[in-house]
Order: structure tokens, then C-alpha cells, then sequence
């Protein structure tokens, strides 16, 4: 694992907490001589992120489409700010860069970032391992509710156990370090019967 994308907010959040463990998963994956990967910006979790990967020493690259640089959000103290053209071409770079995903506590754009690159693994575009960091419950409903969808029959059993979750950063460090993917599975639950 070369370099880990973490998906986070904009907005430092309600809570400490998210910005102690954005803080502590740069700070591990530095220590691991794991580059970092994300959207580029210096504000809110993203800032967090990025200025405690350059104060430990590490790499830390960021993906901003040229509309939010034009903004003044992009981080100006990274020494590589990719500029694309799109939150399309964004994703898809970081996804290129990245052998692996994390996502920390976020909004939609947090959320959308995190499931497109879980349904790419899903169809088999990518075998990267995908994992949310559950900080102070945050995505304790999110995970509840992918349990739902696997219940109802929206979501098979072995897709939903690709997203790793977990509350320790260390802990989703080592299972994403540790991940086989698997040979790709059919999305389709009950193909015949549509």
C-alpha cells in the first residue's frame, strides 16, 4: 500500500474528536511511509489532514477541480495540488493515485466519494479495499443501514462486507493493509427474476 485516499470534510464538525482522529490517521499512515491522498483543500477536516501529514514529514497529495481553487480553498502549503477540470476528473484521479480508501467523518460530498468508489469495487472496476473510520458513531447508522439493505435484498452479504468499518484508526489501517480482494461477484441478487 503506496498511498491511501481519505475521503473527509470540509467543515471541522460539531465534535473534537473528528479532527483528533483525522489528526491520528495522517499521523499513522506517515508512519508507515504511507503517502496521502485527498481533495486538496485547507479548510476543515481537509486542513486537519493535510497539515498534519507536512508536519510529520510525509506526502500528501491533493485533487481540486479549478472552480473550488478559484475559490481560494485549495491547500497552499502542499507541494502537489493537482487541478482538474471536474469533480468527475477529481475522483477518478484520486481513485487512479489511491490503493486504498478511507473515509472520515463528512458530508454529501464525503459520502458520495466514499460510494462511488465502494460500487466501483462492487462491479469489479477496482479490487482497492474501501474503509470508514466510525468516529464517536458517526456512521454507525450508515453502517446499519447497509445491514438493512443486505436484509431487504438490495445489497449482497459479500459487497457489504467490503466496506471496512471500524472505531480504531490503527485497527482499519491494518485491515486494509491486510485485504485480499476477492474474486468479483455478480451485483445482481436474483438477476433471473428482473
Amino acid at each position: 500500500m503506496q498511498r491511501v485516499c481519505v475521503f473527509c470534510g470540509s467543515s471541522p464538525g460539531a465534535r473534537a474528536a473528528y479532527a483528533e482522529a483525522t489528526a491520528e490517521v495522517a499521523r499513522l499512515l506517515v508512519g508507515e511511509g504511507i503517502g496521502v491522498v485527498y481533495g486538496g483543500g485547507q479548510v476543515g477536516l481537509m486542513g486537519v489532514l493535510a497539515d498534519t501529514v507536512i508536519t510529520a514529514g510525509g506526502e500528501v497529495t491533493g485533487v481540486m477541480p479549478q472552480a473550488l481553487v478559484d475559490r481560494e480553498i485549495g491547500h497552499t502549503a502542499i507541494s502537489d495540488l493537482r487541478v482538474v477540470g471536474s469533480m468527475h476528473e477529481r475522483k477518478a484521479l484520486m481513485t487512479e493515485l489511491s490503493d486504498a480508501f478511507i473515509a472520515l467523518p463528512g458530508g454529501a460530498g464525503t459520502l458520495e466519494e466514499l460510494f462511488e468508489v465502494y460500487t466501483w469495487a462492487q462491479l469489479g472496476l477496482h479490487s482497492k479495499p474501501c474503509g470508514l473510520l466510525d468516529v464517536e458513531d458517526y456512521y454507525s447508522g450508515l453502517a446499519a443501514f447497509l445491514d438493512h439493505a443486505v436484509r431487504e435484498r438490495f445489497l449482497r452479504e459479500e459487497h457489504r462486507a467490503a466496506l471496512l468499518v471500524e472505531r480504531d484508526p490503527r485497527t482499519l489501517i491494518d485491515r486494509l493493509r491486510a485485504f485480499e480482494p476477492r474474486a468479483v461477484t455478480p451485483k445482481w441478487i436474483d438477476r433471473e427474476e428482473t
